[in-house]
């Protein structure tokens, strides 16, 4: 029996019917590419070969056809237990992901049975092309997009270290995601129908990519879209994000109530607090103003200290200030104090890098 041509692109992100058109084309029953969506979807396969229901004849002939998993180049873990993972794709690239798990009350960390959730920041991109000041990703440059088995390959990994189901996932690792959409959504699509994530439990990060928010309304998906604003005004933010030159505060905004209109969903703002920079009461009033009448959620993010710059993190007494400042102006806030500080693990801190 003879094999069809190795596909240009790796099984992992087929849906269930891809895979069952592909086994067909290779001579073989629709119910195989139930198996194989099994296998590699829930059993964490990497290999074709180690599918022990097919028979020792038709694995040799598709041994090496590509799953599509990276390798593990380096992991470091936390003391609070979140885990960061380098890994290295199969052109050499190394990207960073990490597993972020939250613990019931009540029962020590060591007792595996205490896992609550595990939520998994992913990657969209080899580096980032945004270079906002704060974040150690833009340091480092932009390489290339990642394709969608690479996103989701991130996931199956941190699941397979935890041997923990993941909960929740966050495109909030290196990189854009609405520089790489096609990707993104490909993304989407399987982590929620092949590795079985509601999509409520999956959010977007952006740092806003004029007409990408609208474009992404129009999939009425039921994701989280969080928005990376770090300002209350266009002149603070253009000194924090270079792109923001082409993409006015204003607009922005303007596209972010336009998804809400169509999707029917809030939108969480991102808001890096850097002190002395942007963490007065007046900015806080500002912002406020901004969002006056929105349908929306702010996260307060103390800043996450880098290398290359000297910005620095609020005090306790400063974060709590701008926060009441919101409150005060009705606006939804929360503060997000970020895990995995110790392992170069937070936000704004991921590079590709060993640490």
């Amino acid at each position: 029996m003879s094999v069809t041509t190795i596909p240009l692109t790796p099984l992992l992100g087929a849906s269930l019917e891809e895979l069952k058109t592909w086994v067909q084309e290779q001579g073989q029953p629709a119910y195989r590419g139930k198996q194989v969506h099994d296998w590699i979807y829930h059993k964490g396969v990497r290999s074709l070969a180690d599918i022990s229901v097919f028979s020792k004849q038709w694995r040799s002939q598709i041994a090496e056809i590509p799953i599509g998993r990276s390798t593990l180049h380096h992991r470091s873990v936390a003391p609070d237990g979140t885990v960061k993972y380098l890994l290295r794709l199969t052109d050499g690239q190394i990207i960073e992901t990490v597993g972020i798990p939250s613990f019931k009350w009540g029962k020590k960390r060591e007792n595996s049975h205490s896992l609550d959730r595990l939520t998994v920041c992913v990657s969209t991109q080899v580096g980032c092309p945004m270079a906002c000041d704060f974040c150690a990703t833009g340091k480092g440059g932009y390489q290339r997009n990642l394709q969608r088995h690479e996103i989701v390959d991130q996931v199956l990994t941190v699941q397979e270290d935890f041997q923990q189901r993941v909960s929740n996932i966050v495109f909030m690792g290196m990189g854009e995601p609405l520089l790489n959409t096609d990707n993104v959504l490909g993304a989407i699509r399987c982590l929620n129908q092949d590795v079985g994530i509601g999509q409520r439990n999956l959010t977007v990060s952006t740092v806003g990519i004029p007409g990408r928010i609208r474009q992404l309304a129009q999939h009425h998906l039921q994701i989280t879209l969080a928005v990376s604003l770090h300002a209350p005004n266009q002149a603070l933010r253009e000194e924090l994000i270079p792109s923001a030159h082409h993409y006015k505060i204003t607009n922005l905004l303007a596209e972010c109530r336009e998804y809400v209109e169509i999707t029917g969903r809030r939108v969480s703002f991102e808001y890096i607090l850097l002190a002395g920079f942007n963490d007065l009461p007046e900015h806080a009033a500002e912002l406020a103003k901004c969002l006056r009448g929105f349908q929306s959620h702010v996260n307060l993010i103390p800043y996450n200290p880098i290398s290359e710059v000297d910005y620095q993190r609020p005090s306790r007494e400063r974060i709590q200030a701008f926060e009441q400042v919101l409150k005060q102006h009705h606006i939804a806030v929360s503060v997000r104090y970020s895990r995995g500080l110790e392992a170069d693990a937070a936000c704004g801190q991921l590079r590709a890098s060993k640490k």
